[in-house]
């Protein structure tokens, strides 16, 4: 699945999560949508004699639904075919590095090419701390997501697109979600692109500090030399033979220098032109070793890591909204819901209630894996000693509570901790409302079912989660989309 079709599956499943009423897409749409993409992935499988893929009818569904919504709110067709993100960032920045590597030389005399040049020996000396920082980065566990923080990847993914103005509400809450949700899935593709332009700008600076010598050269013939308060002729021979040494290494045409021509070079005495070029290519040469074929070489990767990413774009079809549709066309193995109830018991109708919902939100051949609830104020490590949290094969964990119980932190709080901090995918939360009105019955039990969902969606929201609320007794009472909005980022 490439980028593209990436983006179109994500804004359709944004869409149709946030449209739970089903106001801007109806049943008949979903439903008409699904059918003609499994015949669509049909056609297609059989052109390429394989198999009907998940890949296919998603691509083909996302692209059914966007055209007739397309159809039906034209401001949202031209939102789906506008490209997202700051596309043209990518060729402007090394454009304005090269010019500015140009130009910055000249903020020292221009008929004179200081051994020196703090411009130059800048660049060197910050490209090399930048080679010593990735090092250290690849070999420090948990440094490797680079630099660049959320917020500026957010606007590099997304850009400045903006609502498009009288949507339908629903479809103005998917479109908002989808952004949210696109910044955060091109993240890996737009850090490979971040990298690549960043190297390409730092090669384009040094090239356009180098271009820049070499013209001026062209038309004044430089003096050389050196100043300092703090150097004597020996410590900067050192320094510049220790600078120029991968060039006269690699170029052994390039002359070498005593420590005699250092000293009479000192407060900037004038040598001929042709000494002058000696330096030029001395100090063009370094930059080119140093700099310029370093950065190529690492926008390369950089590059190579964004094409592939371009064309296997890493969408997570695992997750439940996935699961369910696979599961309509027999693709893939069937969703897996894993749950575990804190200190509460289910008996036989609130288990098959479990079994009902999981078929609903997970698509109809779910499976339920109940496992034994932990009691009350066991500490979550040792009630879930025995239970392997990221076992292969779970679609989704869910953690059970009865609205009945008041959340406390110490307790409910701890095993929300626990849990959002070693399940690799994130953690559903699911309040089953149902042993709280056997308790109080019909009379006013919807203000206080009303009381203790606020108190449950409070307290879920300060541990970095949202509820979602279920009556395992009347399975089918409230639409339920497992994995929307049901994960503890902050605590992963």
């Amino acid at each position: 699945m490439n980028e593209q079709v990436a983006r179109n599956v994500l804004l359709v499943r944004a869409i149709e999560t946030a449209d739970s009423g089903h106001e801007v897409l109806s049943d008949d749409d979903r439903k008409y949508a699904s059918r003609s993409a499994k015949e669509l992935a049909a056609w297609q499988a059989a052109d390429s004699k394989g198999p009907v893929t998940q890949h296919h009818f998603l691509q083909q569904r996302a692209e059914q639904i966007l055209k007739r919504l397309g159809e039906r709110t034209p401001a949202f067709g031209s939102f789906a075919q506008r490209r997202l993100g700051l596309s043209g960032l990518w060729l402007a920045l090394p454009f304005l590095a090269f010019v500015s590597g140009a130009v910055l030389d000249r903020i020292a005399d221009p008929h004179r090419i200081d051994l020196l040049s703090a411009p130059l020996l800048a660049i060197i000396g910050w490209n090399l701390l930048v080679y010593v920082l990735l090092l250290v980065s690849m070999l420090i566990p948990g440094r490797r997501r680079g630099w660049a923080s959320p917020g500026l990847l957010r606007r590099l993914s997304v850009g400045k697109a903006a609502v498009p103005r009288k949507l339908p509400a629903a479809l103005a809450a998917g479109v908002t979600n989808f952004m949210g949700d696109w910044a955060l899935a091109s993240e890996p593709l737009t850090r490979a692109r971040l990298s690549r332009t960043v190297h390409l700008a730092a090669a384009a600076f040094a090239l356009g500090a180098i271009a820049s010598l070499y013209a001026r050269g062209l038309l004044t013939q430089y003096g050389v030399g050196w100043e300092s308060t703090f150097l004597d002729g020996r410590d900067v021979h050192t320094l510049l033979s220790w600078l120029f040494m991968p060039a006269m290494s690699v170029f052994p045409m390039l002359q070498g220098f005593s420590l005699a021509e250092i000293e009479l070079l000192r407060f900037g005495r004038p040598l001929t032109a042709a000494g002058g070029e000696r330096w030029v290519h001395l100090y063009a040469a370094t930059l080119f070793l140093l700099v310029v074929l370093p950065r190529l070489v690492l926008a390369a990767f950089a590059a190579v890591r964004a094409g592939r990413l371009k064309r296997n774009f890493p969408l997570d079809l695992d997750q439940p909204y996935y699961r369910k549709l696979a599961d309509s066309i027999g693709a893939g193995t069937p969703a897996l819901l894993r749950v575990l109830p804190y200190s509460y018991t289910l008996d036989e109708a609130r288990d098959r209630g479990l079994w009902a919902l999981a078929a609903a939100a997970l698509g109809a051949q779910a499976r339920v894996q109940l496992r034994p609830a932990i009691g009350y104020g066991i500490d979550p490590k040792e009630a879930l000693n025995d239970t392997a949290l990221d076992e292969a094969g779970v679609t989704v964990t869910a953690v059970l509570f009865s609205l009945a119980a008041t959340p406390e932190k110490e307790n409910h709080g701890a095993v929300l901790d626990y849990l959002g901090k070693r399940v690799r995918r994130g953690v559903a939360v699911l309040v089953d409302e149902s042993p709280l009105v056997e308790r109080i019955g019909d009379q006013a039990s919807a203000a206080r079912i009303a009381e203790r969902t606020a108190l449950w969606r409070q307290f879920c929201s300060f541990h970095g989660t949202s509820a979602t609320f279920v009556n395992l007794v009347q399975p089918d009472k409230y639409p339920v989309e497992l994995g929307a909005g049901i994960t503890l980022p902050e605590l992963r």
